[in-house]
């Protein structure tokens, strides 16, 4: 009887995981005049469960996109708006009550900042509206520092009626070996590639430029957990390129499309994300289709297909999967929520919780450790 009391415990200790808590930092539009800025919640995850609260707001105009610094310290949040009022704001972030405190902020010298990304010298911000990158430095007090370096984009794409009369910087995001900056431009068609030197005046310089198919869009990338491949999904047409990448080169490996067979209507595609154990690969699109795909990863990279269902929600513009891959959270900038759905790990299947946090225009999710 006790050899068998003990054995339940065992399985009891390894099927039963603790909740978690985590911080969750929500982006909005604020010009519609339904937010008013960063909003903070705590999200708390077990595996059969979750509970979310919400934690206060800091004010600030159109924080379309919010990034945590990597050692949890520190918030950086872009402001969108005209080349005389987009910017970037630095806060000291407590993490223990979600709590965000102003130290600073830089003009990007630049119409509409879109993206913004951090590391532990530099903060890069990517603006849609000038076709560039902004690069600040930072100081151990998290605070930045004025324009270190912008590069501007000069070329376009084919068709100016879908936003590629001029360049259009939608993304900036570092590579895994933290050697190179990739830039994806929508406007014209291309993926750029900057070598990164940390202890450079100009940290930036560009090492290649890889072509996209013409007219597509390219919009987010992101990067498998192992750093081997990359995902870029195009917003114009809602493909996905999976690429094959080593030391700054990209090998382009398939190209799948996330809408379904004689679907007629705007795509917009939106944002991509792996899963955490790397097996499953998650896209949005908005327009007529507000759906989100799901495919499985391959060992050599590839894709394919698992499920496509409805997110519930007017403009998916972002999402997030949890720390502990259990939910996916889909936040709607034109329905005003954020729809949480249960991921099952094994298959990666997509299920609707019929829950939603309720926030005017949420446009960027964040999830940061409480602790």
């Amino acid at each position: 009887m006790k050899k068998f009391f003990y054995l339940l415990l065992i399985v009891m200790t390894a099927t039963e995981a603790p909740a978690q808590q985590f911080n969750l930092l929500i982006g909005t539009y604020t010009h519609g005049g339904k937010s008013e800025g960063i909003y903070s919640y705590r999200f708390t995850a077990a595996r059969d469960s979750f509970s979310y609260m919400r934690q206060g707001v800091t004010k600030l105009s159109d924080p379309s996109y919010l990034c945590v610094s990597p050692d949890q310290r520190f918030v950086y949040a872009v402001t969108e708006g005209s080349e005389e009022k987009s910017a970037v704001s630095a806060f000291k972030f407590d993490k223990k009550n979600g709590t965000l405190l102003f130290l600073n902020k830089a003009l990007t010298n630049a119409e509409a900042p879109c993206f913004v990304t951090a590391n532990r010298h530099h903060v890069i911000t990517a603006n849609y509206g000038g076709g560039s990158l902004s690069v600040f430095g930072r100081s151990e007090s998290g605070k930045l520092t004025d324009l270190k370096q912008q590069l501007q984009h000069t070329g376009k794409g084919i068709d100016a009626k879908k936003r590629q009369e001029s360049a259009h910087v939608h993304m900036v995001r570092f590579t895994p070996d933290k050697k190179f900056l990739l830039a994806t431009d929508l406007g014209e068609d291309h993926i750029y590639v900057y070598r990164y030197d940390k202890t450079a005046e100009r940290p930036l310089s560009v090492k290649s430029v890889v072509k996209t198919t013409a007219g597509t869009g390219p919009r987010h990338l992101t990067f498998s957990p192992n750093g081997r491949f990359a995902y870029l999904v195009h917003e114009f047409n809602g493909s996905v390129s999976a690429y094959r990448y080593r030391n700054g080169e990209l090998d382009l490996l398939q190209q799948i499309t996330t809408i379904d067979a004689g679907f007629r209507g705007n795509v917009d595609a939106a944002d991509i994300h792996v899963s955490p154990d790397g097996k499953f690969l998650y896209e949005t699109n908005r327009g007529d289709a507000n759906s989100i795909s799901v495919f499985s990863i391959g060992n050599d990279g590839r894709l394919t297909f698992v499920q496509r269902i409805s997110t519930k929600g007017k403009g998916p513009r972002n999402f997030v999967i949890d720390p502990t891959g259990n939910y996916v959270l889909v936040a709607h900038q034109y329905t005003d929520n954020v729809v949480i759905f249960r991921r099952d790990k094994t298959t990666g299947l997509l299920t609707d919780m019929k829950s939603e946090i309720k926030v005017g225009a949420p446009v960027c999710l964040v999830f940061t450790p409480v602790r």
